[in-house]
């Protein structure tokens, strides 16, 4: 493990949050909210919060690189990056950038650092509420407020359905299949929404506020922050085809739970229904 300061990370964050992130929010202008596809939305707070933390972070340990959404837009090549021995930071700048588009306060800014396809440490910000999830691969994790207001973070134990929330991506499902299970699913669990923002919903799994997720179409910079937080925490991610979840995985059907007996109840209900 690297001998790295996880608060500068945090410092850093806060820098970005503070400059480029935080003075956007409910205040974009038209022409500072772009489509880089049909339907995927980036903001000038998005690039510039990327171009600051690509310019940090390096820094901070020597011979690291970095692999940014926005910098994977104008190049997928740099995904590559991910195979070789190099540290790589993750940078996903704005998690959940339609809701910050909207005016919406359910997004966050992440970085992992992942080195030979191994997740180290990760980092989930939720700058509206001045908060940060920190994990550290066998270390445990924790959400910290401030340097004197740090709390451990634990899942919750073993639920039943009913008592359940959490989200269902059912392009996982061949489409004849998805009306069946949406309503098995409607009718099985307490509650099934989406947050339109992954980061916010490992932070949410970790506090015991949502309990599951079924994730479609792994993003590295989408997932794997919140897969080491989630671990750190005492939750269980796995794909439901038993393969490894690697960092670097373009793959289908990733499950997270609270534990591993959820888990393993939830992956039933999903095969069966």
């Amino acid at each position: 493990m690297h001998d790295l300061d996880p608060d500068r990370v945090v410092d850093a964050l806060r820098e970005a949050a503070s400059f480029d992130v935080l003075p956007r929010f409910n205040a974009l202008q038209r022409h500072e909210v772009m489509e880089k596809k049909p339907g995927d939305v980036v903001t000038v707070a998005d690039l510039d919060a990327e171009h600051r933390l690509t310019r940090m972070l390096p820094g901070l340990l020597d011979g690291s690189v970095v692999v940014g959404e926005e910098a994977y837009a104008k190049n997928p090549g740099i995904l590559d990056l991910l195979e070789e021995d190099r540290p790589v930071w993750l940078i996903d700048p704005i998690d959940g950038t339609k809701n910050f588009a909207e005016g919406n306060a359910t997004f966050c800014m992440m970085v992992a650092l992942v080195e030979k396809g191994e997740t180290l440490m990760s980092w989930i910000h939720d700058p509206t509420q001045s908060r940060t999830a920190i994990a550290e691969k066998g270390a445990g994790a924790f959400l910290q407020r401030d340097k004197a207001d740090t709390q451990r973070l634990q899942t919750e134990g073993t639920l039943p359905f009913e008592r359940m929330t959490g989200q269902i991506n059912y392009g996982c499902f061949p489409e004849p299949d998805r009306p069946r299970k949406r309503e098995t699913f409607m009718n099985s669990f307490g509650l099934v929404n989406r947050l339109r923002c992954a980061g916010h919903d490992f932070l949410a799994q970790c506090l015991g506020e949502r309990h599951f997720a079924l994730y479609n179409r792994l993003w590295s910079w989408d997932h794997v922050p919140g897969v080491l937080l989630l671990r750190e925490s005492g939750g269980h991610v796995a794909r439901i085809d038993d393969q490894p979840y690697r960092p670097e995985d373009r793959v289908r059907s990733l499950l997270t739970a609270g534990n591993l007996e959820n888990w393993g109840n939830l992956r039933d209900l999903i095969e069966r229904a």
